[in-house]
């Protein structure tokens, strides 16, 4: 019994050690190809909206740990909505291009690098929406969080589901968020270095490339279709209408 919970746990932790080599080795290359993306980008943010050229928020990482998260700078410093729905008066005109193409994400691979991210894994939230004494939560919190994951690629239109409602932050906390954490805690279930990469692929894809993009098929794609809140796929239809 124990020999078997030992052979379990030294198999995580390869699995584990694996994988943060690849986030490592992924990152540090892909810092070193983009460099002149991020270059370009900052003279581009700088030139056409001023300082500062990146934006960090705390976020909540692994089992609960607070950590600065980088981004790309989209927004004029205002006051507002704790998240952002489309038409957010707050996003410049650089800053809405930057966040189609999610380019506004390029900084967190720093992120990957200092150990508070992953490439794939749960996208991290602000404290006031993270309720660790919750059962889901306490589990998705058992990871590193990442720069994509199943549930941000399914949703990667929530800001326009959002920007149509009367109360975006009601609909997120009581609706959005639920769904996601059951596709964040349903992938960790059956994850591998093989379907990471099948999600970096899918990601950058649809990054560029929006033609063929169905959240509904996707989630089929990754084995987490059948059972899954049927709320879910109302929302499949409205975000890729």
């Amino acid at each position: 019994m124990n020999a078997g919970w030992g052979g379990k746990r030294q198999a995580a932790m390869r699995q584990a050690a694996v994988k943060r080599a690849f986030d490592v080795t992924t990152a540090a290359a892909g810092l070193l190809f983009l460099m002149p993306v991020f270059v370009s980008l900052a003279l581009i943010i700088l030139w056409r909206e001023g300082s500062p050229v990146l934006f960090s928020q705390t976020r909540v990482g692994f089992k609960g740990r607070h950590f600065r998260i980088w981004k790309f700078r989209t927004m004029r410093a205002a006051s507002g909505a704790a998240i952002t729905a489309a038409r957010d008066a707050r996003i410049t005109r650089t800053g809405a291009r930057l966040r189609k193409y999610k380019l506004d994400e390029l900084p967190q691979l720093f992120n990957v690098l200092l150990g508070d991210m992953s490439l794939v894994g749960p996208r991290p939230e602000i404290p006031e929406y993270v309720e660790p004494r919750v059962p889901i939560w306490s589990d998705v919190l058992q990871v590193r969080p990442g720069i994509t994951d199943l549930a941000s690629l399914v949703y990667r239109d929530e800001e326009e589901l959002l920007g149509a409602s009367p109360d975006p932050d009601r609909l997120y906390r009581e609706r959005i968020l639920p769904l996601k954490l059951e596709l964040n805690l349903s992938y960790l279930r059956s994850r591998s270095l093989a379907s990471d990469l099948k999600l970096i692929w899918l990601t950058v894809r649809y990054s560029i490339w929006r033609r063929g993009f169905d959240p509904g098929l996707i989630q089929e794609n990754f084995g987490n279709g059948a059972g899954h809140d049927t709320k879910f796929h109302s929302f499949s239809s409205a975000i890729n209408r």
